[in-house]
């Protein structure tokens, strides 16, 4: 199985028809529970009324604790141990929220024993889905085969792909070496270009060809790519595999033109509204629910400083269109810091971060202060993280196309935060601009849902913290 498109974001159809399973199977536990508890009560259930909006509401609920607990990311690499205890810890939020509902609209209730009923049918179902799939992901039988056209550097990348989280669904049946090409590939896996293409194709059952030639104007056989194209077989550019597969924009394979003709980028007015409409929402509610938290983590920074200092930092940092801003965070580091005045990259276990600040950090409590910056429209809630000018001057120099995460408000979190470790280096600042590029052409509001989402995976798990 391969991927589709959906609001511009590249989805796995094996995660797609994971997520349309559970999503059946959840509303149908619902459904089980009522009339395991009710067996032959016809009255009982008449009398409990409409099942179905409960139903739904119920696989939403246990569906967003699954998506926050990171069940739904496809670079999960939990076995099923791991998987259990996430499902675990999605249900005991979906309990939580759900005891809300029942609370603030007792119209929705459904019993105890036919809510416990409901729970454990769900739960034993989507154990059994998920043991399912995790063998279906190891059946080579149902994966696309992808031939590669290309044995040089420009395929190299693509022998990096080695975790099962890499290639869902995919095997690469071979590389076939083209003129011009300097072989990097290992010979085990080198096909000999002893037929035309498309013969090669429909011999191997080849599902997809992915261009990765090193020069196309002495390695690129047209005529032979548009025969396999109208027998069926998908053909795509290496850098838009790429793309697809690992969720960022390989800036060191990429060239100008392909940016400039591939989709995405899209901007309009009605976009504009709809997500500044989306930042002032959650700011407002976020700003509401983690108010106790707050004043929490206020007090206690001033209380290790021992009454004195300040509790809010300030920073300047580099916005949309290149503009600075003063960012708003509790103050995780000693107050003398950067007493040089040179702006530093944090570090793993950095000694300038105070006892509070580093479980400030580790659940990402310090940076609720920027619900202020995106209230104010300096900030969005999803989008680059804002970085310092001094570090930018320099990476804009040093990094081709940085300049272009400049392109969309910075924000509170994004994709390069989920997808990659904290950044502490121009190496860190290299690979997570190929994940800003990613996000900077491709965002829409289902990505920032998305991106919200495994957020609270990265807050739970306490990932990337320094």
């Amino acid at each position: 199985m391969g991927t589709i498109r959906l609001f511009n974001h590249p989805i796995n159809k094996l995660y797609l028809l994971l997520i349309v399973a559970e999503a059946c199977l959840l509303a149908a536990s619902t459904y089980l529970g009522v009339y395991l508890r009710f067996a032959g009560e016809s009255e009982s259930i008449a009398a409990l009324g409409p099942i179905l909006p409960r139903a739904l509401i119920f696989t939403a609920v246990i569906m967003l604790g699954m998506a926050a607990t990171g069940l739904y990311n496809r670079r999960l690499r939990d076995g099923l141990e791991g998987i259990l205890v996430r499902l675990s810890l999605s249900f005991v939020l979906g309990i939580v929220l759900m005891s809300m509902i029942f609370y603030a609209v007792p119209s929705l209730i459904l019993g105890r024993g036919a809510f416990a009923l409901t729970l454990s049918s769900a739960f034993l179902l989507l154990v059994l889905t998920r043991t399912i799939f995790l063998r279906l992901l190891v059946q080579q039988n149902i994966k696309r085969r992808g031939l590669v056209l290309g044995a040089g550097e420009r395929a190299r990348p693509i022998t990096l792909l080695r975790r099962k989280s890499d290639l869902i669904g995919f095997h690469i049946v071979g590389f076939i070496p083209t003129p011009g090409d300097k072989i990097c590939i290992d010979e085990t896996r080198l096909i000999s270009a002893d037929m035309p293409l498309s013969v090669l194709a429909a011999r191997e059952r080849i599902d997809e060809i992915i261009v990765a030639v090193d020069d196309r104007r002495a390695g690129l056989p047209t005529d032979e790519l548009l025969k396999c194209r109208t027998q069926g077989v998908h053909v795509v550019d290496l850098l838009t595999f790429l793309e697809n597969e690992t969720g960022k924009i390989k800036v060191d394979l990429m060239y100008p033109s392909w940016l400039a003709f591939s989709s995405g980028f899209q901007r309009g007015l009605l976009r504009a509204f709809v997500k500044r409409t989306f930042d002032i929402l959650v700011s407002i509610a976020l700003l509401t629910l983690t108010l106790p938290l707050m004043a929490a983590a206020a007090l206690g920074i001033w209380m290790e400083a021992g009454f004195r200092g300040p509790i809010l930092y300030r920073q300047t940092r580099v916005g949309e269109a290149g503009r600075e801003f003063q960012v708003l965070k509790f103050r995780s580091m000693r107050p003398d810091a950067e007493r040089d005045g040179k702006a530093q990259w944090a570090q793993q276990g950095d000694p300038r971060v105070t006892r509070i600040g580093a479980f400030l950090r580790k659940y990402r409590i310090d940076e609720l202060p920027q619900l202020i910056n995106v209230l104010r429209g300096e900030m969005s809630f999803v989008g680059p993280r804002p970085e310092r000018p001094e570090f930018v001057q320099g990476l804009q120099t040093r990094l081709p196309y940085y300049a272009e995460r400049h392109q969309v408000k910075p924000g509170l979190t994004g994709w390069a935060q989920i997808s990659y470790p904290y950044g502490a280096s121009e190496q860190d600042a290299f690979e997570k601009l190929q994940y800003d590029l990613y996000y900077v052409k491709n965002h829409s509001l289902f990505l920032d849902l998305t991106i919200m989402l495994q957020t609270a995976e990265v807050v739970l798990w306490g990932k990337g913290a320094r």
